[in-house]
């Protein structure tokens, strides 16, 4: 997700999706180039396991990480995102465009300044787990927000052996405790086993799939 820095003017504040005070919001970011019915499982998975009210997918502007001079406009993977991931309690946002900030860290900074009494967590896929300790200023999401790891195939050993699940071993709660994980302190975080789909956008692209 979300190294990547994009203009804004300072004069405008993004919209934010609809939310009340004492909601239980999870935070799902991604490139969605292309969606796929396992972004879909993640977020169920989350929506299920966390009793979250609402689930937000950050339609992000571009990934640090990644090659993003073939990644289709954002609008599209937006459509795209909303067509797969429909849900009443499912909202696909770019709102992260709008907060113009350059890593993840900053942007749940932003969304937790603005919505100081709503339950945030963060949720992604265990394959980000395992390169956790790669993006900028880790250490201090994990301390702002608490995480869920959404298991994915031939994904479950090295990210629970990784550099950052290491580091954050005593703040891992019991799955079975998870639904409780939104209203816990930082840093806490959940690994959530579930339906598994071996699917990823970037195999897709590699068959030739597109928006």
């Amino acid at each position: 997700m979300t190294s990547f820095q994009r203009p804004v003017s300072r004069t405008l504040t993004p919209r934010l999706p609809p939310h009340a005070p004492g909601m239980a919001i999870g935070l799902y970011g991604g490139s969605f180039n292309p969606p796929h019915a396992a972004h879909r499982m993640v977020a169920e998975t989350a929506l299920e396991k966390l009793g979250l009210d609402r689930l937000w997918a950050l339609v992000t502007p571009g990934n640090p990480l990644k090659d993003n001079r073939a990644l289709p406009p954002a609008a599209n993977r937006m459509a795209a995102a909303r067509a797969l991931l429909d849900n009443p309690r499912i909202v696909v946002t770019d709102v992260e465009a709008g907060i113009g900030a350059a890593r993840t860290f900053e942007v749940v900074r932003h969304l937790k300044s603005r919505a100081p009494d709503v339950r945030f967590v963060w949720v992604m896929g265990a394959d980000n787990l395992a390169s956790l300790h790669g993006w900028g200023r880790w250490r201090e999401l994990a301390g702002l927000t608490p995480i869920a790891v959404v298991d994915r195939p031939g994904g479950t050993f090295a990210p629970l052996s990784s550099r950052a699940a290491a580091v954050l071993r005593r703040s891992r709660i019991d799955e079975r405790d998870a639904a409780g994980l939104a209203h816990m302190e930082p840093p806490a975080w959940a690994f959530l086993h579930g339906r598994r789909l071996d699917l990823s956008s970037t195999a897709l692209r590699g068959r030739g799939a597109s928006l």
